[in-house]
């Protein structure tokens, strides 16, 4: 199955609303800016949003059912993420999880199918819809699990994926997938199970070209749609790395990384490319990815990534990359 996922009506530019910021990620968004960035977005054309329970412990999909419900269901893809329920807690401690001022809820893994048909259904209620259009399960990874990898991995396969598939039949979502930043947990489910579609974090971007490889040409065969996140990886391809400690994989960048990112950057700043620009734009040459999801926090984000992806890039610029190893040679280009 083949799922589209609409980019910015009218104006064909290929992104999404990503909605951990809309959580209160690393610091505090107010309601009324959350609307506006939701508002701004919608008008702007965009017409795919993504959350999880994750989020703010559900502040992210309220908030963003809030703006949504105003607008008519067919007219958009929401997408949200199921691994982890949610229990009210009145004591519930205000910062968790990288995430400050959430919801009075703690929550706890569970990869059941009582527990998959919860979450769904939990997040439902919180954004105040019928349906969700994708639904992902969320970082099934070694990183995130440890030794209890090999069983959660299994549950995953044995049990969330079919109970989200029997979720698909009776209407209450339309399609399925991962939603990981680690290529090895895609590859090993889809040596046993069929996905629809994969939400990806920072595997494929200017700098990390780990999917390349394997995992996109297995995409492109499937006909597994690609949603990708985190193509600033976490904000070194933002910000750069001249000024300040910048930030890969939600950490402080290792010196590989620094030192690689500058010597893109030297490339950007002899074509007259803004470093944004090329984050932007590279990953979705590839034919596996068919849109890009952005976490931004205030409408200003939002409209500089709109600009940024419209921003024209000879193709030397892309040849420089690549010459200088900055690129791989089966990596395409826009």
């Amino acid at each position: 199955m083949t799922y589209f996922f609409p980019s910015c009506s009218g104006s064909g530019l290929r992104l999404g609303l990503g909605g951990a910021p809309l959580g209160n990620l690393f610091s505090a968004v107010s309601d009324e800016d959350a609307r506006a960035l939701v508002e701004g977005a919608w008008a702007s054309g965009c017409r795919s949003f993504d959350t999880a329970p994750h989020y703010g412990h559900g502040l992210s999909e309220r908030r963003l059912g809030d703006a949504l419900r105003r607008h008519p269901r067919d007219d958009y893809v929401l997408s949200s993420k199921v691994g982890r329920v949610l229990t009210p807690d009145a004591a519930a401690l205000t910062a968790q999880h990288g995430y400050v001022d959430i919801l009075p809820f703690n929550q706890s893994w569970d990869f059941s199918i009582a527990g998959t048909r919860r979450s769904v259904e939990d997040s439902l209620q919180r954004l105040g819809l019928p349906r969700l259009d994708v639904v992902y399960v969320h970082d099934p990874d070694a990183a995130t699990h440890g030794a209890r990898a090999p069983e959660v991995l299994r549950q995953v396969i044995d049990e969330t994926l079919p109970a989200l598939q029997q979720l698909k039949k009776e209407g209450l979502v339309r399609a399925i997938g991962l939603g990981t930043n680690d290529v090895a947990v895609v590859l090993q489910v889809l040596s046993e199970a069929e996905l629809d579609v994969l939400m990806l974090a920072g595997r494929y971007s200017l700098l990390d070209h780990s999917a390349l490889p394997e995992l996109l040409p297995q995409c492109v065969a499937r006909g597994v749609r690609i949603a990708l996140g985190g193509v600033f990886n976490s904000g070194i391809l933002a910000t750069g790395v001249r000024d300040g400690t910048p930030s890969f994989n939600y950490a402080p960048a290792a010196r590989e990384w620094v030192e690689r990112t500058a010597r893109i950057e030297s490339v950007c700043e002899a074509h007259g490319v803004p470093l944004r620009a090329a984050a932007l734009q590279f990953p979705l040459a590839h034919p596996a990815v068919e849109i890009v999801m952005l976490g931004a926090r205030q409408v200003a984000e939002w409209d500089d990534a709109q600009a940024m992806l419209q921003h024209p890039i000879a193709p030397q610029f892309w040849e420089s990359l690549r010459a200088q190893g900055l690129l791989p040679a089966g990596a395409p280009t826009p």
